[in-house]
């Protein structure tokens, strides 16, 4: 077989038609009204008790902390009531003996003495009149509560939520395995080291890092409406929108476990968690690569949706395809030209220990390097395949048919993820009812590096009847960088706005909510030193 018909034969495989879309997206709403009625659906659905997004009008200091992985960051956050920020951080390792502690104070304690080095270096004079006023109002009443620094805390980690700032750990991933943490308030282990500390801080909110990218997009954005949507495209995928809070009945059956919910707003973020989507498989597409990558997974049958669109999991499916066509007989994929076709096998031009014979061998930024190459006779592309991949001399053809594939195996990834952003527009009839336009908020490594992303999910977008052309041209899509940072700033911001305001009046308009954040609440490191409280 002609090289060049049985790639375009595997890129075929990969099509994910204008009809599969709207399938796709039909299945999508279903899924998502079945996670906000109950526990337990193929998406969760989790309610993050973040009731308000911000408008770029808010002002004050925050501060925010992220425990992703192996680092721990701590930031300040400057908001300026412009739509822009400016940011102070610091970062620092986390030793290999804490992630593996027998006791979480271990951990914890280190991460709060953290804290207390940052506010030393980078706020240094109000750190130092904040001990001295606490010290000379012993007998006088106490310290009011109003001089406490809010932070957002970013853990990366599974946690079941139960409240803006509480959250009990599921289970310890990336290295760490602190037994008595499992089952515990991750917020209130923090704060109990930072009280014991006399540190000026209050864990005012737990994070999720869509989440944050919904709030950081929605600060910085233009527009008169808040943003609906903040996702990730990236090394995983997720997306967090904001929803009526009277369709997230599922926290009716909850109890007292639901936690206390401001319900002035009559909103909520929800965090989908939609790498689940489909899990069992009735609409998404499932080519014989999608299979094998699932079956020699760590959780097969999980995140089925995630295994189609994120960037984890993007180069392995192209490189199974790649080693699929090497495989077959009839396909001259990387064969030496001067040798017979007859036996490919024995002419690769394959180095044995190629990564392409490895599982997760083949890296994903692989495929924005070949979707980008102009070079002439895809030089680049060449050059990438000999030096990274042991694949030496191969010619033009080989690699215009691994482009072909890895364009393919892209284009149906951001198809897919077209899927996702419709639902949640068609989902809340946010282009009926506001005249401006919807505004979503990305981040991650494929929206943001691979060549033609957004072009790919404009185009399934306008072939969803509810969106079309003119309903694509009012979905504005940008980067939002930061969400643990800025994001789990202006998430603290909220949790202020609920714990300091006092029974609020009714507001039904989100605008009317978001803003009055600014003059809701100011930290005490700015104008006079403490948080001015105001109701809406």
């Amino acid at each position: 077989m002609a090289l060049a018909s049985a790639a375009e034969r595997v890129a075929a495989e990969f099509e994910y038609s204008k009809e599969d879309v709207n399938r796709g997206v039909q299945a999508f709403i279903e899924q998502m009204d079945e996670g906000l009625g109950k526990v337990g659906a193929t998406m969760s659905q989790i309610p993050t008790y973040v009731t308000a997004v911000p408008n770029g009008t808010e002002k004050g200091l925050y501060m925010a902390v992220d425990l992703g992985g192996t680092n721990f960051r701590v930031c300040s956050i400057q908001l300026h009531g412009n739509s822009t920020f400016s940011l102070t951080q610091s970062k620092v390792a986390i030793p290999k003996d804490l992630m593996v502690a027998k006791t979480s104070h271990e951990l914890f304690s280190f991460l709060a003495k953290q804290i207390e080095l940052f506010l030393k270096t980078h706020h240094g004079e109000h750190y130092q009149s904040h001990v001295e006023r606490k010290a000379s109002m012993i007998g006088l009443g106490g310290y009011k509560d109003e001089e406490i620094f809010s932070l957002g805390f970013t853990f990366s980690f599974p946690v079941q939520q139960y409240g803006i700032n509480k959250g009990t750990l599921i289970r310890w991933t990336k290295g760490f395995d602190i037994h008595d943490t499992v089952g515990k308030d991750v917020c209130a282990l923090l704060q109990k080291e930072i009280d014991a500390l006399s540190l000026p801080v209050r864990v005012a909110a737990l994070v999720n890092d869509t989440v944050g990218t919904l709030m950081a997009r929605s600060y910085t954005s233009p527009g008169k409406t808040g943003t609906l949507l903040g996702a990730i495209f990236g090394t995983g995928t997720n997306g967090a929108y904001v929803e009526k809070l009277g369709k997230v009945t599922k926290l009716k059956n909850m109890g007292e476990e639901a936690g206390e919910i401001d319900e002035s707003t009559g909103e909520m973020i929800v965090n989908t968690e939609w790498g689940s989507f489909d899990n069992h498989m009735s609409v998404l597409p499932d080519t014989p690569y999608d299979k094998d990558l699932d079956k020699e997974s760590v959780n097969p049958g999980i995140q089925m949706f995630e295994k189609r669109v994120s960037g984890m999991f993007l180069g392995e499916i192209l490189r199974r395809a790649i080693v699929a066509l090497v495989n077959d007989p009839s396909v001259p994929l990387f064969s030496d030209e001067d040798s017979s076709r007859n036996d490919v096998h024995s002419t690769t031009i394959i180095d044995p220990s190629s990564p392409l014979y490895q599982q997760w061998g083949l890296d994903t930024s692989f495929l924005s390097i070949t979707s980008g190459d102009s070079s002439s006779g895809l030089k680049v592309t060449r050059q990438t395949l000999d030096v990274d991949y042991g694949v030496s001399a191969a010619s033009a053809e080989d690699a215009e048919a691994v482009r072909l594939i890895a364009a393919a195996v892209g284009k149906r990834a951001a198809r897919l993820s077209a899927v996702a952003i419709a639902a949640v527009v068609i989902s809340t009839d946010s282009l009926a009812k506001t005249g401006d336009d919807v505004d979503i908020g990305v981040d991650g490594s494929l929206v943001e590096f691979y060549p033609n992303f957004e072009d790919y999910i404009r185009e399934a977008l306008r072939d969803i009847p509810q969106i079309g052309p003119q309903g694509e041209k009012r979905i504005r899509i940008g980067i939002a960088k930061d969400g643990s940072g800025v994001g789990a700033a202006l998430i603290a911001l909220v949790a202020d706005k609920a714990m300091r305001a006092g029974p609020p009046t009714e507001v039904t308009r989100r605008d009317s909510v978001v803003g009055g954040l600014s003059g809701l609440v100011q930290s005490f490191f700015g104008g006079l030193n403490r948080t001015v409280r105001m109701r809406v």
